[in-house]
This record gives structure tokens, C-alpha cells and sequence, in this order.
């Protein structure tokens, strides 16, 4: 049966944004392409009438995943007056975020993962470190280029960091204690 080119396109998004939440969840070889494919409502022999490669879907679901915190975090800018990296590292840094990896930063959940892989979805990992680092730039107060741009990167490792170490460590305190002082840390970035 021949599927419109309309339900083609909205399968493939399907599969990218299931993709995106379980890489999140269990890691780049965490789950295979037939339980993706069936997470995505679809059949297994689908998936390379939409990919060449379980890796070409990697590298998508990075970016799309990083699109789509770019979006959430330009409406939380956008409700407020303007740019606020106290409200950003709050947002990033709370307890909703590190028990949820699967709906959260794709930098945080696969940073480990990235380092391993290929070429092509380590260059679409960088590509989604570099927006997360001018996201984080818009939310410095401070006029001169450079300045703002190594305090965004330090903001940048420092939440990702932060929130990979509280997702690892098997102890609650601690835990909170690396998001609480990693966010008292950044408001300003002084």
C-alpha cells in the first residue's frame, strides 16, 4: 500500500521525535531500530524507506532535539523581559529536568554517547552544542562580544555538567546539591 507523500513526511517526523526522547532516555545504543520503529507507531522494514542508517537518524535527532529546547527556552525568554540566565539556570537545573532525560537537553543526555560515535553525528552533536551556547549568550549581560561569548560557553559546560553529574550520583542530597550550586553560581555570571 503507497502511503501520500503528506503521511510519508509525518512518519518520518514521528520516528525523529521518537528517536530524539528514547536516545535521550536509554542513549544512542540503548535501543535498536525495531523497538524505535514500533515506539513510532511503524514497522521495522519502514525505517530505510526513511534513513540510510541508524546513525543519519542520530545525527537528526540531535538536531531536532536541540531545536526544540532552542524553542521552549525563546517562550520562557519571550514571557519574560528579556533574557535571564538566573531563570534559565533555574529552569535547566530543577528536579523536572534531571528526572525527565527523555523530554530534556540532548547535550546533558548524550555528551558520553557523542564522543563515541561517528563523524556525522558527532558534527550534528557539536552543531547542537554551538546553538545551546547562543541561546545561552542572548541571556549575558554584558556588551562585549567575547566576553559574553566565553561566559556562555562556561555557562554551557557548567549546566550540562552540573546536570550530568546530579542524573549519576545515587545520592539525593547530592544530587541536589550539584543543580543548587551550579545555579547559584551562574545568575550574571558575575
Amino acid at each position: 500500500m503507497r502511503v501520500s507523500k503528506e503521511q510519508a513526511a509525518a512518519n518520518r517526523e514521528q520516528i525523529v521525535h521518537q528517536a530524539a526522547r528514547l536516545f535521550r532516555e536509554r542513549g544512542f545504543d540503548g535501543i535498536g531500530v525495531a523497538e524505535l520503529m514500533k515506539n513510532a507507531g511503524l514497522t521495522h522494514g519502514g525505517f530505510y524507506g526513511h534513513f540510510d542508517s541508524k546513525e543519519q537518524l542520530m545525527a537528526e535527532a540531535c538536531e531536532y532535539a536541540i531545536g526544540v529546547t532552542g524553542r521552549r527556552w525563546r517562550r520562557l525568554v519571550s514571557d519574560s523581559d528579556g533574557p535571564s540566565m538566573d531563570t534559565l539556570a533555574r529552569r535547566y537545573l530543577s528536579k523536572r529536568h534531571r528526572d525527565a532525560p527523555g523530554d530534556g537537553c540532548v547535550l546533558a543526555a548524550l555528551a558520553g554517547d557523542a564522543a563515541r560515535q561517528s563523524p556525522p553525528v558527532r558534527a550534528a552533536f557539536t552543531g547542537s552544542v554551538k546553538r545551546f551556547i547562543d541561546l545561552l549568550g542572548n541571556a549575558i549581560p554584558t556588551r562585549a562580544k567575547a566576553a559574553r561569548r566565553q561566559k556562555a560557553v562556561a555557562a554551557c559546560a557548567a549546566l550540562v555538567g552540573a546536570l550530568v553529574l546530579s542524573r549519576a550520583v545515587d545520592d539525593p542530597a547530592l544530587s541536589e546539591e550539584f543543580l543548587d550550586a551550579v545555579a547559584a553560581q551562574l545568575p550574571g555570571t558575575h
